[in-house]
């Protein structure tokens, strides 16, 4: 029996700088599943097309956050002799599939993706005097299908979130097999197993770090500008004194350290505890202050993101190179989508030069 070859698809829309609840929910894992071993193909998307869909008029936007994203991906440890990066718009098979697609599935449907439904409303669309909906945008679902089955991957490592999305291209999937054929791999949803892959919120104390909200701390940032930030995070807003009993629900401060605080953290920068427990006790329990909670913070995040910035400084010196990188991963990519999208033509019967049997069959009805 041929082995099954595990093959992920991840990726991003470039329509900013990446932070750090990019790298807990999904940046951190990508780099833990490239070094594992454990899978035949990584393939990474940079998703342009898509990020056109809400940013049409402003397509600059795109270009400069195209770049942005690949320093990131480079600076985290992605590794582009492992993990194939590629560009969306300069991949025409995804093009073809997601047409081939939208035929696989209702307005109706579509229309019923609660992840569709939420980015809409963020996005004011269905607002009174917006102009709509663009039809790219509500026809995401079908071109992240074009993606995930372009590369055969069998495994998308994506948040509770995306789960409506991979049910989606699951649907769509199953329907292109039973009308033509089986071809196309059906995708599973590879979720979080542990709480450092949680969903960071905005030092705010907005559910959502974005760029538009002003609310994120990016990998990219200096350490002036990350102690600026984490000051200024939202925190107990009823702990006014020091000695007052503090709370942890909502308090940005200690979600943070939830997902980057470790022992080694507190013997090197805060020896007064042993680990993050014994911190929360003292905070709950009252006598200790928000501003220590935060300087202490502002180190571990320093010592996540010291490596980072180094790598992102190197890397800032070679734009050429890492130009070179996504024109390699791309034409990768390329050779890859364009055979599954031949396998598709060829069970839709559309491989019009490559079938004589389809010049044949018309011989035959011409000689009826």
């Amino acid at each position: 029996m041929e082995k099954k070859e595990n093959i992920i698809l991840t990726g991003d829309r470039p329509t900013g700088k990446l932070h750090l609840g990019h790298f807990t929910g999904s940046l951190r894992r990508r780099v833990e599943l490239q070094n594992s071993g454990r899978f035949d193909g990584i393939n990474i998307l940079i998703a342009d097309d898509q990020a056109l869909t809400d940013n049409a008029k402003n397509p600059q936007k795109i270009r400069d956050n195209m770049i942005e994203v690949a320093l990131d991906y480079l600076s985290v440890g992605i590794d582009p002799d492992i993990s194939t990066i590629c560009v969306q718009s300069q991949i025409p098979a995804l093009h073809a599939m997601t047409f081939y697609f939208m035929n696989m599935v209702t307005t109706e449907r579509l229309s019923r993706n609660p992840t569709i439904k939420n980015e809409i409303t963020l996005r004011g669309f269905d607002k009174p005097g917006s102009e709509g909906i663009p039809a790219g945008f509500f026809t995401y679902p079908v071109s992240q299908t074009a993606d995930i089955t372009a590369f055969k991957a069998n495994c998308v490592p994506v948040g509770e979130d995306q789960e409506p999305m991979i049910e989606q291209a699951r649907e769509i999937v199953r329907r292109f097999n039973m009308t033509y054929g089986e071809v196309l791999v059906e995708p599973e949803i590879m979720l979080p197993d542990n709480r450092a892959a949680m969903r960071l919120p905005g030092i705010d104390g907005k559910a959502k770090m974005s760029k538009s909200l002003g609310n994120a701390i990016y990998l990219a940032d200096d350490k002036e500008t990350l102690e600026k930030k984490v000051k200024s995070m939202y925190t107990d807003p009823k702990h006014l004194r020091k000695d007052d009993p503090g709370h942890l629900e909502g308090n940005c401060v200690f979600t943070y350290l939830d997902a980057f605080a470790t022992d080694d953290d507190f013997m090197d920068f805060w020896p007064d505890y042993q680990n993050l427990d014994e911190l929360k006790d003292h905070y709950t329990r009252g006598g200790l202050g928000d501003m220590d909670c935060k300087k202490f913070l502002i180190k571990v995040l320093n010592r996540v993101l010291d490596p980072i910035r180094e790598r992102r400084h190197e890397w800032e010196k070679r734009i050429p190179d890492v130009y070179d990188i996504l024109k390699e991963g791309t034409q990768k990519a390329v050779s890859i989508t364009n055979d599954t999208l031949h396998q598709m033509q060829e069970k839709m019967r559309i491989n019009y030069f490559d079938d004589d049997s389809i010049i044949n069959d018309w011989e035959s009805f011409i000689a009826r």
